[in-house]
């Protein structure tokens, strides 16, 4: 059996790896589709991760130097590329009872030819309906930090929302602005491919920030008050500087990016200092979800599958390109740094 391994910061290999013998509560599933994370992921596969030499500390809420017996956050030379795959079920076990030989069904893994999952009480071993394109399986994981991203930064009916990087959070985000009633939507990314595909699912107007004052833009196209809503999806620090800009006195950034270090580009002493912003950070993975006890990371995750499988979110545009698994090593590592050609979300095909 083959996967796809990170060999070395920026290095990605398809490399052979070793089978076994399903347990009572396992099936195997022949992978068909697969596709990496496009944030945390890649900043890991870079080497720049704070995990890769401290860690977070759930009882302390904070990042603490790793002990010097500790291993690195990352294992390079094992570890396994990706975040979501599809596929069919070819073996169950003897225990498992709601899965059956031919479903077809989505899960949390790495790119590789097959996965043995536990399949009793798994939330994670999603059935998909068989009208569910794989495109919008594979995109459960980034709709769910869009999702909160969404309500973290309270999206109204009528609201005036500008959505800043058109990944596949961005671009979720953009359509699930317009489900929630916004009566404008503006994209903002500097690849006119994805600037396309977001206006082809329903966003109103595109910015280009490298040929354009998107924060002025925003300003004119909303007779001087500027958007109610700015999701900041790109951890980019112009563009943080570029919402600020762009937003409404008194409105809200909800900041969905994993920031790297800034170096420069940002200055609050601009029109944060004067205008009332708001900023909260949103990872909707956090918990007690800000809105506790009524919302919890799994209703997130529950209302996303919904969305995704019952066809209210279009992700065919946003899984793009897909190319082989046997391209996969290439076409990873084409995707750690933006390129003028690249869409928004690396898909794998088997």
């Amino acid at each position: 059996m083959k996967q796809l391994v990170a060999v070395a910061p920026h290095k990605a290999a398809i490399l052979e790896c070793e089978d076994r013998t399903i347990n009572a509560n396992e099936v195997r599933v022949q992978v068909d589709f697969a596709s990496p994370k496009h944030g945390s992921e890649l900043a890991g596969f870079r080497g720049e991760s704070p995990h890769m030499d401290e860690y977070y500390d759930e009882s302390w809420h904070t990042f603490l130097p790793r002990p010097e017996t500790d291993k690195k956050g990352v294992n390079f030379g094992n570890w396994n590329l990706g975040n979501q795959w599809v596929g069919i079920i070819t073996e169950v076990g003897s225990e498992v009872v709601d899965y059956k030989v031919g479903d077809r069904v989505c899960g949390y893994g790495g790119i590789r030819e097959t996965h043995i999952v536990n399949a009793v009480n798994n939330f994670y071993l999603l059935k998909m309906p068989e009208e569910m394109s794989w495109k919008s399986a594979v995109c459960f994981d980034p709709a769910q930090f869009a999702l909160g991203g969404i309500r973290d930064a309270h999206v109204r009916t009528g609201d005036r929302v500008a959505i800043i990087g058109l990944g596949a959070i961005g671009q979720l985000a953009a359509q699930m602005a317009k489900l929630a009633g916004a009566s404008y939507v503006a994209v903002v990314d500097p690849i006119e491919k994805r600037r396309q595909v977001a206006l082809h699912t329903g966003a109103d107007e595109a910015f280009d920030p490298l040929k354009q004052d998107v924060g002025l833009e925003l300003k004119k196209a909303t007779n001087k008050l500027g958007v109610d809503v700015v999701i900041e999806t790109s951890a980019n620090e112009f563009a943080l500087q570029q919402s600020l800009r762009g937003l409404a006195y008194g409105g809200t950034i909800a900041y969905v990016g994993w920031a790297r270090p800034f170096k420069g580009g940002l200055d609050l002493g601009r029109e944060a200092h004067f205008n009332n912003a708001k900023i909260v950070f949103s990872r909707a993975c956090s918990e007690p979800n800000p809105d506790y006890p009524r919302w919890s990371w799994r209703r997130i995750e529950e209302a996303c599958w919904k969305m995704l499988s019952e066809g209210m979110l279009n992700c065919e545009g946003i899984v793009d390109p897909v190319v082989p698994f046997e391209e996969s090593a290439s076409g990873y590592e084409r995707n750690v740094d933006l390129f003028p050609d690249q869409s928004v979300k690396l898909g794998v095909k088997f």
